[in-house]
């Protein structure tokens, strides 16, 4: 039963992702309520995730984000964190420039502070067009717009 559902978790972010984000908490949910009831009971529960998690849209989008950052990272392909990002609650950071000229997006128009995270024009998440990643896709693609300065 435990396994069934650690797999039914592990399911729901690698290949459900955010084409459906409801199955995340679902499946963990699941896993909770067959940790409170055991078998035989949670076998309904069980097969209410698997038919939900089965029949949802599919995105490992983030999955191959996190792949090609960490090739990134592991072929040596980056860079510091942006000054502006770096710390600057401790003695002396002041001194280096920590955190000088930082946005905080929430005073921003829209909560979108036009401002460099990462340091080089790269792009991980590339939302599918599947299920409510579609819809996350159209927020990113105007975030990215306003950005640039077209909108």
């Amino acid at each position: 039963m435990r396994f069934l559902a650690r797999r039914l978790v592990i399911l729901a972010s690698e290949d459900v992702g955010n084409a459906d984000p409801a199955g995340l908490p679902l499946a963990v949910a699941a896993a909770h309520a067959c940790e409170l009831v055991g078998l035989p009971e949670c076998q309904l529960t069980l097969a209410q995730v698997v038919t939900y998690l089965a029949c949802a849209p599919k995105s490992n989008a983030a999955t191959v984000g996190i792949g090609e950052a960490r090739a990134d990272v592991r072929e040596g392909r980056l860079l510091p964190v942006p000054v502006h990002l770096r710390d600057s609650h401790y003695g002396g950071a002041k001194r280096l420039g920590h955190g000088e000229g930082y946005e905080y997006a929430h005073d921003a128009p829209e909560g979108i502070a036009a401002q460099d995270y990462l340091g080089v024009e790269r792009e991980y998440y590339r939302p599918t067009d599947r299920g409510f990643e579609r819809e996350l896709g159209e927020r990113l693609a105007a975030i990215r717009k306003r950005l640039r300065g077209e909108g």
